[in-house]
């Protein structure tokens, strides 16, 4: 049933963002994080139930169904517990300060974060999805929520100590023990370092499939921008090879949306066959700058093929009609993952007539058997085009063109079923990453059409995302931005802003990018020149974290951050705003040793600044920009 019709709603009906509003028909009494729910958590002198997900997380809405559609559960929640709902992609910084606390409590992280608080918002227990009932050995949520009340109640003064050493834990984990002064004598790391990192990522590449490491497998492009710079500084094959295969399976594998094009979020296996369906703003703007670098590097036209498509994709289903570009798509419609993208082998063949069903199952590997559940195919290239061609006695011309007329014809059959649902807010980083690859992406494919995507995306965020004290804000959805920019916010879009200037060479992106560092320095960097993520500070009462260097899913704001300014110090012949840069990577060296396979972009920027070739720019005042 549509969850609208159920009638009554709870306090997140008045939310924007998307995750909060799927939640806004649940029986559970949710509030939004803020003032209202820790007051009231003092006053009942009650914990905190925190519930942190995102829109298009398939558990996320797996936990829902199980527990949070449950009345009983809803019972026991609002009668023991002030339940609080986050959006981790409008709240990084609330999301990593508790998936801090959860990893240290349990030794693991994922989405849905359940996170329980005293009032003053300091954790004492957290996990990740818990069923509704135990089984498999996996606690349940009734019970958990009945054992933790009683033990709330009965030893309140525990539970407060514990949250009071956890905190004090994760905010000993998060600030260098070492000096700061220290740092900044420190001599840069040598290059040294960045060979030893690139031995490090040979040594966990999967010869057989591409990618590192085991399953699950995520596309991770900023380490492919790193192997990119082992090549260019050693002229090292194999480390270009590593990218130029890594791409290739990922854009003939299930991971690549076949039919429609665009990355899913990772492949549950390790050959890029099954995916998690979702698709992420931020995984097409990396890949598109790691196939358009690939390419470049190597002259194969399957990576520039793979960039135009995922731009395709992008510029198609995820552009706002305002000139910005929407967060993500689903992984679930019709209440099953992936249901929108998988195909029986009748069903092509329905669609396509007998013979051109069979060359479709053919080409993508479709069986009757099926590669996913229920006998159900993900689409997937088994050859090379030229190999499957031959195979048929066609030409690959002959082959392009069949394939396209079967792709048409497939995407018009599909554009029947339930599609995913689309999160159409607009995050402010993830836009900075989407105008970086369209600039790049202009240059390197020779698209003028690209770089005005990117103008336009530029022109929204400075027109619509800005506060009324001119701070830069993070999130946009109908008509209201809100919530004050984080590191990576402002670090993403200069970037975005340096690669128009660098596509363009108009002085007033390269204005733009200098002005949204400054501003980034000015809010996020304390008196020892490291960075916060987060202005604010609204964790725990007098909890400061240090921005997160290592990389996840993006590349990390300080990585970021690093790498424009040392950019920029070439660029305006700024040797202050370079050697931030530099000590932004020289406080981070013992980790970029131990950890080489975390610190890809950093270790990214590190090779920048020792590149000798990248030169001088002299900059007229008219926006002409020359080498020295």
């Amino acid at each position: 049933m549509d969850k609208q019709n159920r009638g009554k709603t709870n306090r997140l009906i008045h939310e924007k963002s998307p995750y909060l509003l799927q939640h806004a028909y649940n029986p559970v009494d949710w509030f939004p994080w803020g003032d209202e729910a820790f007051e009231k958590a003092k006053a009942e002198k009650k914990p905190i139930f925190l519930s942190i997900g995102y829109s298009t997380c398939h558990w996320c809405h797996v936990m829902e169904a199980d527990s949070f559609e449950d009345q009983e559960v809803a019972d026991l929640l609002n009668e023991k517990y002030v339940p609080v709902k986050v959006d981790r992609e409008e709240r990084p910084d609330l999301d990593q300060i508790y998936m801090a606390a959860c990893q240290a409590l349990t030794g693991q992280g994922g989405w849905p974060l359940t996170v329980f608080l005293t009032p003053d918002k300091k954790p004492f227990y957290a996990g990740t999805f818990f069923p509704k009932r135990s089984q498999y050995g996996i606690s349940g949520l009734i019970d958990i929520l009945t054992r933790l009340s009683e033990f709330w109640l009965e030893d309140r003064e525990k539970i407060e100590k514990a949250g009071d050493e956890l905190i004090a834990a994760l905010q000993g984990l998060s600030r260098d023990t070492g000096s700061k002064e220290a740092d900044k004598l420190r001599e840069l790391p040598g290059t040294g370092l960045l060979d030893r990192a690139c031995n490090h990522l040979k040594g966990s590449y999967d010869q057989k499939y591409g990618g590192f490491g085991e399953a699950p497998k995520f596309p991770a492009p900023h380490q492919l921008f790193f192997l990119l710079r082992c090549w260019n500084r050693n002229e090292d094959k194999e480390a270009l090879e590593m990218v130029v295969s890594t791409l290739r399976s990922m854009h003939r594998g299930g991971i690549f949306d076949q039919l429609g094009y665009g990355i899913h979020r990772y492949s549950v296996d390790s050959k890029w066959l099954v995916p998690h369906f979702e698709k992420m703003l931020y995984d097409q703007a990396l890949v598109i700058l790691a196939a358009l670098e690939a390419h470049s590097a190597s002259g194969e036209g399957e990576m520039a093929e793979l960039a135009r498509k995922i731009i395709t994709y992008v510029t198609t289903e995820l552009a706002s009609p305002e000139g910005a570009f929407f967060a993500a798509e689903d992984a679930d419609s019709e209440g099953e993952e992936g249901t929108f993208y998988v195909w029986r082998l009748e069903e092509l063949i329905d669609a396509l007539g007998e013979e051109r069903g069979r060359l479709a199952a053919e080409y993508y590997g479709a069986t009757d058997r099926g590669n996913f559940e229920s006998g159900k195919n993900i689409l997937h290239r088994v050859a090379d085009d030229e190999a499957f061609a031959a195979s048929r006695r066609m030409s690959p011309a002959e082959l392009v063109k069949k394939l396209e007329g079967i792709r048409i014809s497939l995407l018009e059959v599909r554009s029947r079923r339930e599609r995913p649902f689309r999160d159409d807010k607009i995050i402010t980083s993830w836009n900075g990453l989407i105008i970086a690859a369209l600039a790049r992406a202009s240059s390197v494919l020779e698209e003028p059409e690209y770089l005005n995507a990117a103008k336009r995306a530029v022109s929204f965020i400075t027109e619509k995302m800005i506060s009324t004290d001119g701070r830069l804000l993070r999130r946009y959805r109908e008509g209201e931005a809100a919530i004050d920019a984080f590191l990576d916010d402002y670090a993403n879009l200069a970037w975005g802003c340096l690669e128009i200037y660098k596509s363009g060479r108009e002085r007033s992106y390269l204005e733009s990018a200098e002005r949204l560092t400054r501003e980034m320095l000015e809010h996020f960097e304390d008196d020892n020149d490291v960075l916060r993520y987060s202005a604010t500070g609204e964790g725990p009462e007098g909890f400061a974290f240090e921005a997160e260097a290592s990389d996840s899913a993006t590349p990390s704001g300080v990585s970021v951050a690093a790498m424009n300014l040392l950019q920029l110090g070439k660029l305006l012949l700024e040797e202050e705003l370079a050697n931030k840069g530099k000590n932004l990577i020289k406080a981070q060296q013992d980790k970029l040793e131990r950890f080489p396979g975390s610190f890809a972009y950093l270790l990214t920027a590190l090779d920048y600044a020792h590149s000798a070739n990248v030169g001088r720019f002299y900059c007229s005042p008219d926006g002409n920009c020359e080498m020295e």
